[in-house]
């Protein structure tokens, strides 16, 4: 019997068929076409069927949910593997098809659901569980369980998930990057063949795919048909999208096993990623889908988000106890309150050439223990945090010297170092129960709310000794057991996914964590556009945004107060400086922020996201909005060509309520860069509709100058 599904949800519908020979299929994943019967599915899916093209099988192409080669599909299969060149083209079947765990045959009509599809390859020996879900939010998410029934092994080499894409797509989007500039976006057209964007870095990666979207040509903001994926993996993984000579086009994805990592004896089983699929009008809409997800999470933060200090721009690795009790106080005054002690607390690390890996206080710098720093700060009424790179380690350590069979490495050598450390493998016992009780052991003795995960340097030659076979994919797993085994003995401890600044964002990491650094580089320049797009999959409250001192340690560059903190207001604010070295006019300022933020922390971090694509290089507009109405941001990161910005529209509120406008700028805006309404003695008001269609014109700026809105109700 051939089953006929229809989910909808958030103005997503998703049309599912599958019968009894292949793998099961869909006719329609995108805009909700209204009711659909059993007779008009089956009408819809005669018209989606594909054409049989000359040259080509006689049956015409089947599109599956994992591609297969049999049915005419010329691009990657999403099944590949093989024993030993035997059972390559498995010839699936379905077997059973549930719908939210009921069986479900024939004709199903739902809104958000799971779909629990279980498939055989008698003659491959091989077994498959395929879920597709249809979330709340109008996201989709697969993925797939592999096990092999046969009588010897089976090679995986590859199991991705993808979904169909009309024609009329013809633009991609994704990402780029490298470290402290992270989410660098890239836009092609699309033409025939493959878009694969593999991560090798055994982590997500500065340089990931991040959303790979494929859209009608020149899609923007509110406007526009996209499609996107979302591999949800912290470890190799691959984004692909691919047309045929048809006119087929799929995307989607999956991990990138290394050689022998998908080697499955007889009775085991392989597991995929979530893939995530995005359908919306315009990039802010697929962002909405995103953060609305997020925001449905257990493990979600509330939008009261700690105002923190993190010291290690402060001090590095100079860890002179009555500095850093001076560093808190001064910190406590200003209204902070969470403080993070970074990187140098612990063994012997003076530098970052020794002690990583031995998670135990250091008494020749803190010969009674953190206890000191640690009462001080909670006497101040703030929480504390603490720095953990749990995954790595130095050579020079008590731990590695101890074993280093821990260390990854091949057969015959040690990979390179980075930054003088070692991968300490995980997926070893031994060493996940070193990280396990040390971590609990420090966590146990102090009051510790929040924790900095860090993950400095890629896996590269990552294999686990003696014979050096690959184990990025059982570090990952081993990472993600270890965090959550963290997170059941300390519900209490919110924790960061911080590696190398943003390297390891995605949405299974997000399952687990309640924080991101965006970039080791806290430049207000380079920050706008980062915390732009690391919102295409984030909201604000999930980003680490910092203020620094007025010179970047990055990039040298100078900014003033007012220009670094309205960037970093737009996020999970925190501060990263030597108080003791700010002025007074500096403390003053900061503390005005700080009370600002606490004021309107609430509205900025739990809003809808929408951006403006200004005709100016180097202009950012954003808003984030809600009932109350929406706090928006210019900024102007280098000189235009005309003297004016123009005329500034702000979305995303409702057309007919009145909102009245106020500038945020610390300090005033010169008067000779004010125009006419900034001058009027009185709180501008005016309906959504006037705002969004007419709108305001823009104060004059100075390159390097960021300015608020607050747009509120009346």
């Amino acid at each position: 019997m051939r089953s006929r599904i229809v989910l909808r949800s958030a103005g997503v519908a998703l049309l599912l068929t599958a019968g009894p020979d292949g793998m099961p299929e869909v006719v329609h994943w995108g805009g909700d076409p209204g009711e659909v019967s059993e007779t008009g599915f089956e009408d819809l899916r005669l018209g989606a069927a594909w054409m049989i093209p000359g040259n080509s099988v006689d049956l015409g192409p089947r599109l599956g949910i994992i591609p297969e080669a049999r049915y005419g599909w010329t691009g990657t299969p999403g099944l590949i593997g093989s024993r030993e060149g035997r059972a390559w083209s498995p010839g699936w079947r379905v077997s059973e098809v549930r719908v939210d765990g009921r069986p479900a045959g024939g004709f199903v009509s739902a809104g958000p659901a799971t779909v629990d599809y279980a498939l055989e390859a008698v003659s491959a020996g091989l077994r498959m569980q395929l879920t597709v879900e249809l979330l709340p939010t109008g996201l989709v998410r697969s993925r797939a369980t592999l096990t092999n029934a046969g009588k010897d092994v089976f090679e995986l080499t590859e199991l991705t998930l993808r979904m169909p894409v009309p024609g009329q797509a013809r633009e991609l989007m994704d990402f780029g990057g490298r470290w402290a500039a992270e989410r660098m976006p890239q836009r092609r057209p699309f033409a025939m063949g493959a878009h694969r964007r593999e991560g090798r870095h055994g982590r997500t990666g500065a340089d990931a795919a991040f959303v790979l979207s494929l859209g009608e040509e020149g899609f923007g903001y509110q406007d526009g048909e996209i499609w996107a994926c979302h591999v949800a993996w912290s470890g190799n993984h691959v984004h692909i999208a691919e047309r045929d000579f048809v006119g087929t086009q799929l995307i989607g994805g999956g991990e990138l096993l290394l050689p022998g990592e998908g080697r499955l004896a007889v009775g085991e089983g392989y597991t995929s990623p979530w893939v995530y699929f995005n359908h919306a009008i315009g990039l802010d809409a697929q962002a909405d889908r995103f953060h609305r997800h997020l925001r449905s999470l257990p493990v979600h933060p509330g939008p009261e988000r700690p105002v923190s200090l993190n010291v290690w721009e402060a001090v590095y690795f100079d860890h002179d106890p009555a500095r850093l009790i001076d560093l808190a106080e001064r910190a406590a005054a200003l209204g902070v309150e969470r403080y993070v002690l970074d990187d140098g607390w612990f063994g012997a690390r003076r530098d970052d050439h020794a002690g990583l890996g031995d998670w135990v206080v250091s008494p020749e710098v803190w010969p009674d223990g953190l206890h000191p720093l640690v009462n001080r700060v909670t006497e101040l009424g703030m929480q504390f945090g603490l720095w953990f790179e749990p995954e790595m380690v130095n050579p020079d350590s008590d731990v590695a010297r101890a074993h280093p069979e821990w260390l990854m490495q091949l057969d015959d050598r040690l990979p390179l170092e980075g930054r003088f450390q070692q991968v300490l493998n995980l997926s070893i016992p031994g060493a996940y129960g070193h990280v396990l009780g040390q971590m609990s052991a420090i966590l146990e003795e102090y009051a510790i709310s929040y924790v900095k995960w860090d993950h400095n340097r890629d896996l590269n030659d990552a294999g686990t000794a003696p014979d050096g076979r690959p184990a990025v994919a059982a570090q990952t797993r081993a990472f993600y057991a270890l965090l959550d085994e963290l997170r059941r003995h300390f519900p209490q401890v919110e924790f960061e996914s911080c590696s190398s600044g943003g390297s390891r964002i995605d949405l299974e990491v997000m399952e687990r964590a309640e924080r991101v650094w965006v970039s080791d580089n806290i430049d207000p320049d380079d920050r706008q556009r980062m915390l732009w797009w690391t919102s295409q999959l984030l909201p604000a409250e999930l980003l680490g945004s910092h203020i620094a001192s007025g010179r970047s340690h990055v990039t040298g560059r100078w900014h003033d107060l007012n220009h670094r903190a309205a960037t970093a207001v737009f996020g999970h604010l925190g501060i990263e400086w030597d108080l003791a070295r700010a002025s007074e006019e500096e403390i003053a300022e900061l503390a005005w922020w700080i009370a600002w933020y606490k004021e309107h922390r609430g509205r900025l971090l739990t809003g809808r996201l929408v951006r403006v694509a200004m005709p100016d290089p180097g202009v950012w507009f954003k808003g984030v909005v809600n009932e109350f109405g929406g706090i928006y941001s210019l900024s102007m990161l280098e000189a235009t060509p005309a003297v004016n910005l123009g005329v500034l529209r702000f979305p995303g509120l409702e057309p007919g309520p009145r909102y009245r406008v106020r500038v945020i700028e610390r300090p005033a805006l010169a008067p000779a860069h004010q125009v006419p309404w900034l001058n009027a003695g009185h709180p501008l008001e005016l309906t959504g509709a006037q705002l969004m269609h007419v709108g305001l014109r823009a104060p004059v700026l100075r390159p390097a100058t960021t300015v608020l809105f607050v747009v509120t109700k009346v």
